[in-house]
């Protein structure tokens, strides 16, 4: 079964193909420069998502999956939040937004927080669903690890003494909030198909 990915992010779309490989053929839309994407003016993750795989899903055929994921961190009320990538400015690099978000936490007690991925199923411009993954955890004051994208280096999950930066891939998709939304969209798709 095919999935088209409305992302041109190639991180995004490795991660995807690492957790869905086994049943699905996943294709993003680096071959459709044609395809705009919709800017994200959603309040909320799951609005981003929807916005998203929605728009695309009017262009393209079949099924189109989006996600808009980041990282909530309780201090700083949920921020970075919705802007997590472009929290440092709309073309920030993920150390621009990394050194920004520890600046911010620099004398905050309480390090807590949530990597949340909202992902969005539509086809022909209407939403089939959306699905969630949530990973609480720790915000470390140092960067550790080479692995991963965006916050993956300063988060620790709960429960494990890696950040998702210093997991393997197959432990990271496991337990990641994109490994737990795609869990579910595994199910949205089963609902779909049957």
């Amino acid at each position: 079964m095919k999935l088209l990915l409305a992302t041109r992010n190639p991180h995004k779309t490795r991660e995807f193909r690492e957790l869905l490989a086994d049943q699905f053929e996943i294709a993003d839309l680096s071959s459709y420069p044609e395809v705009k994407l919709p800017e994200e003016t959603g309040t909320t993750f799951e609005e981003n998502a929807i916005l998203k795989a929605t728009s695309v899903s009017k262009w393209m055929e079949g099924l189109v999956i989006a996600d808009d994921s980041g990282l909530e961190t309780d201090a700083l009320n949920g921020a970075p939040g919705i802007y997590s990538a472009r929290y440092a400015g709309q073309k920030a690099r993920d150390a621009a937004n990394i050194e920004k978000l520890l600046r911010k936490l620099r004398n905050a007690p309480n390090r807590s927080g949530r990597f949340r991925c909202v992902i969005a199923l539509a086809r022909r411009g209407k939403t089939l669903g959306t699905v969630e993954g949530i990973v609480e955890g720790t915000i470390l004051d140092q960067p550790r690890g080479k692995g991963g994208f965006g916050y993956d280096p300063v988060f620790r999950p709960t429960g494990f003494k890696e950040t998702f930066a210093e997991m393997g891939p197959r432990s990271k998709n496991k337990n990641s909030h994109r490994g737990k939304a795609v869990a579910a969209l595994r199910e949205k798709l089963r609902e779909i198909r049957n």
